[in-house]
Formats: C-alpha cells, sequence, structure tokens
C-alpha cells in the first residue's frame, strides 16, 4: 500500500514521466531562422528528393512510437485509453533511459482493429519504428501482422515477443544451471493469450523441446471444439503426446512450468510431480501463479518471476530497448523473428558460466552491458539477413 501511495503522489508531482526537450537552441534570431523559417526550407527540399535523408536530418531515426489502445493494460485490463497513458509514458521513460532511445505515447480510442491499423499507418512516416503495447488478443495478432505488411519500419508487440524473448533467454541459462538438455525440455505454458503463444512460438523456433499450452480451460490439443483460430493453430505443432486434462495434468513430468496467466493457479504439490530439478517461471504481475517460497517447497531448482523483488526477475525491460536501439541504429525494416533470437541469445550470454547459478539466470535491468549487446545482436542479424538499410553496423555497437 505504501509502494501504491508513493507512486500516486510521485505522479501528481511529475505531472508526466516524459517531456520535449528541443535539440535546436533558439534563443536569438538567427537560431530561430536556422530552426524554422527561412532556414527549415533546405532540409525540406532534400527530404522531398530522396525521402530516406528523413532520418538524417529529422529525429525519425531514433523515435518510437508507443501505441496502445488501453484493452489489457498490465493486469489491470481493458481500462480505456486516457487509463493506460501512464503506462505508455513509463514505457517511453524506459526507452530512454535503457538505450537511449525517444519515445511518444500514442493512446488510441478505438478497439476496431482496421482503425487502430489505419491510424498507425498514417502516422507512420514520423516514426523509425512502432512499439505496440497493451492490446488485447486475438486482436493483437492480427493488428500487428497487417501493420508488418504495411509499414517500411519495424513493428514489435512488446507484449508478445519482448516476453518471448526474455523467457527464451531465462531458459537458456536455467536449463544450464540444473545440467538439463535444450531439445529434450518438456515445458508447459499457462496462458494462450498474446504472451503464452509467442513464448510457444519462440521456444518450438529455437527447438527447447515439447510444449503443452493450456489455457483456462485446461490443456489445449488438436480436435478441441472449443479453440479459436490462433489456438488451433498451436494445437497443430504442440502437445505431441495429445494430451487432455487440466493444468495439473500437464504439469506431471515436465521439466518447465511457464506462467503468463493469473495469480494462485499453481500449487506446490502441482510442482512436486514435475520432473527432478524442475524450472518455474510464474510470471504472473503482480502476484504469479504461485509464490517462489512455494514453488521451491514443491521442488523446484529454479524459480523466476516479473518481479524485482525476488530472484531472477523476468521483465521486457531488459529486451525492449536494446531491441530497438540495434534496429534503429541500421535502420532494419523489420524485427524478425532471427532478431529476436539473437536478442534471447545475446541477452543469456551476459551471464558467464562462472556467474550462473539457480539464483542468478539473467543480468539486472540496470547492467550497462544489456542494451548494448542486444543491440549489437539485433544490428547484426538485420544486416547479415538483409533487412537493414545501413548495410554496417555503427562504430558505437561493434
Amino acid at each position: 500500500m505504501d509502494m501504491k501511495r508513493r507512486a500516486l503522489e510521485k505522479h501528481y508531482q511529475w505531472q508526466g514521466k516524459i517531456e520535449v526537450i528541443s535539440r535546436a537552441p533558439v534563443t536569438n534570431k538567427e537560431e530561430l531562422s536556422l530552426c524554422y523559417t527561412p532556414g527549415v526550407a533546405e532540409p525540406c527540399l532534400v527530404i522531398a528528393d530522396d525521402s530516406e535523408k528523413v532520418y538524417e536530418l529529422t529525429r525519425r531515426s531514433n523515435l518510437v512510437a508507443v501505441v496502445t489502445d488501453g484493452t489489457a493494460v498490465l493486469g489491470l485490463g481493458d481500462i480505456g485509453p486516457e487509463a493506460a497513458m501512464p503506462v505508455m509514458e513509463g514505457k517511453c521513460a524506459l526507452f530512454k533511459a535503457f538505450a537511449d532511445v525517444d519515445a511518444f505515447p500514442i493512446c488510441i480510442d478505438s478497439k476496431d482493429p482496421k482503425t487502430i491499423i489505419d491510424t498507425i499507418v498514417h502516422i507512420s512516416k514520423s516514426f523509425g519504428g512502432i512499439n505496440l503495447e497493451d492490446i488485447s488478443a486475438p486482436r493483437c495478432f492480427e493488428i500487428e501482422s497487417e501493420l508488418k505488411k504495411r509499414c517500411d519500419i519495424p513493428v514489435f508487440h512488446d507484449d508478445q515477443h519482448g516476453t518471448a524473448i526474455i523467457a527464451a533467454a531465462a531458459l537458456i541459462n536455467a536449463v544450464k544451471a540444473v545440467g538439463k538438455k535444450l531439445g529434450e525440455l518438456n515445458i508447459v505454458i499457462n496462458g494462450a493469450g498474446a504472451a503464452g503463444i509467442s513464448i510457444a512460438r519462440l521456444l518450438l523456433q529455437m527447438n527447447f523441446g515439447n510444449i503443452i499450452i493450456c489455457d483456462s480451460r485446461g490443456i489445449i490439443y488438436e480436435g478441441a471444439d472449443r479453440l479459436t483460430s490462433v489456438k488451433q493453430e498451436m494445437a497443430k505443432v504442440t502437445n505431441r503426446d495429445k494430451k487432455q486434462g487440466k493444468l495439473a495434468d500437464a504439469m506431471k513430468n515436465a521439466d518447465v512450468f511457464i506462467g503468463v496467466s493469473k495469480p494462485g493457479i499453481v500449487t506446490s504439490e502441482m510442482v512436486s510431480t514435475m520432473a527432478r530439478d524442475a524450472i518455474v517461471f510464474p510470471m504472473a504481475n503482480p502476484t504469479p501463479e504461485i509464490m517462489p517460497d512455494l514453488a521451491k517447497q514443491g521442488g523446484a531448482a529454479v524459480v523466476g518471476t516479473g518481479r524485482s523483488d525476488f530472484p531472477n526477475q523476468i521483465n521486457n525491460v531488459l529486451a525492449f530497448p536494446g531491441i530497438f536501439k540495434g534496429a534503429l541504429a541500421v535502420r532494419a525494416s523489420d524485427i524478425t523473428e532471427g532478431m529476436k533470437i539473437a536478442a534471447a541469445k545475446a541477452l543469456a550470454s551476459i551471464i558467464k558460466d562462472s556467474d550462473l547459478n539457480t539464483e542468478k539466470i539473467l543480468p539486472d535491468p540496470f547492467d550497462p552491458r544489456v542494451g548494448v549487446t542486444i543491440a549489437r545482436a539485433v544490428a547484426k542479424e538485420a544486416v547479415d539477413t538483409g533487412f537493414a538499410r545501413i548495410k554496417e553496423i555503427p562504430e558505437g555497437l561493434r
């Protein structure tokens, strides 16, 4: 309660967490003429002749739009665009603090995917990248997919891919810490929304092992008549043994549990049925699916949550600033699956074997290596795969 009270007091004090700071001095007539009329006509004409020059003559090269419709805000749900604004401002502040990327919040007053897509497309020429935030599933899949087709800049839904990248990085090191092997894991993901589906997709691409996804009604399996089109798609590539039942049934003999669902739905007894040296990532915020002490009572060897007051915080702030920094640095046209995998591996690599243990599988968000290491890996992947307009990694990221 004290944290809630203090946070509210601070927000009244701040009256917004971001502001616009001019990079151009305007203190006399000459500076006014250079910054604005008549001097500003010259860069306008250059850009009119070559639109790519906008990246050199304006801030577009380092500017991200943080866009929401307010339908899936943190653990608060559909609270609307105005109420989502503090979160979007916070996200912008994190972009600046952790990667020196400028970001601007845009809260759209519509739940219609077509309106949201059209709005973002129409403003996209002002930005170097689009960070979608807190848009509910399954609409978020359609919105991101269509924007990727229509925009020539990176579009990234952080609730999906940022979460997946962090979970993958954490799992790489957790598996190493307990001496298990990638490719042989039995993984249970509870939550079939944006984050859960994206985690499953990324872990499949990285060949972690067999995955079972559970939604609120239990295990997802091919042929179940309750599934949405997205869940049907995932049922075809997960759950090799066609298991049916509830979450508790899925967790029996599983090596890994990943929760992106709701508080308190996992018990110590359920963890005790998992395989030896189980890895448990209950990431519901602010209250996880199971508290770390209870997971360890059940026999979990590694536990990671989304919270900063427990070891092994699995938090998106570790990923999205560096990902956009790398994509912007080489003027990437997209953030690809390869770039996501590169980001996950880069993040995991920051923890050296000599420092790795069950209580230390990820670096601290304030570790200065995080942003630049991820940015370098993303930029290199973009250059190597032809998604970069700048064909050489900038000196600061080499």
